[in-house]
């Protein structure tokens, strides 16, 4: 999981405010603090799109947001897991993850509008008869890794081996999320505005 934490200093605030406005104050907290999460996680949705080329619904959709509370003034921007997993390199450094389905290539065979493999295209493949998954040794003489179909000999042709989809190798990361730089400057940009909308619908409601 990738999170980001800032921390702001609502004390100092504290200190001018009225007795009504004071007592307040951790519920406004609260209210700006998760208003603040989802422009960041919204900020955060914006920028894959430049950063990578067509991310699907489900890397998109994996930043997700924690509300806080006022007896617990945290709000909490977070990649789920499974795509925190392949996304980590592009925000710290490293290889990319060759369990990403971004790192098949298919050879011959239809993608889908992100440019990806097909969901179920992969076991389709897998189930047939005549395929495997495995390395084979290439013309050149490297190991190439991937779905392969054997091919029976034929009309003077000997038994052959055509790769159906290729597994990439790792490489280094070159694209760049910088995910939590974003989120410390939407949160300084939007923090006063948000806490002051939250504080005055906070004094007007209050009972």
């Amino acid at each position: 999981m990738i999170n980001i934490s800032v921390r702001v200093d609502v004390k100092r605030i504290e200190r001018s405010l009225s007795n009504l406005a004071y007592q307040q104050m951790p519920f406004a907290t609260a209210k700006a603090l998760t208003a603040l999460a989802k422009i960041v996680q919204k900020g955060e949705q914006v920028a894959m799109g430049s950063v990578f080329d067509r991310p699907t619904p489900f890397t998109v959709n994996a930043v997700g947001v924690r509300a806080a509370r006022k007896d617990n003034l945290e709000a909490l921007v977070f990649v789920k897991d499974i795509a925190a997993a392949y996304l980590e390199p592009y925000e710290f450094g490293g290889s990319n993850k060759l369990n990403s389905r971004a790192l098949l290539k298919p050879v011959g065979a239809p993608l889908n509008q992100y440019g990806n493999l097909a969901k179920t295209k992969l076991s389709q493949l897998k189930a047939k008869g005549n395929t495997f998954v495995g390395k084979v040794k290439g013309k050149g003489g490297q190991q190439i890794n991937g779905v392969w179909q054997r091919i029976p000999a034929g009309k003077g042709k000997p038994a052959s081996m055509k790769l159906l989809i290729r597994f990439g190798d790792a490489h280094k990361a070159t694209q760049h999320l910088d995910y939590r730089k974003r989120a410390e400057l939407l949160v300084r940009t939007h923090f006063n505005r948000e806490l002051g909308i939250a504080l005055a619908r906070a004094i007007a409601t209050a009972r």
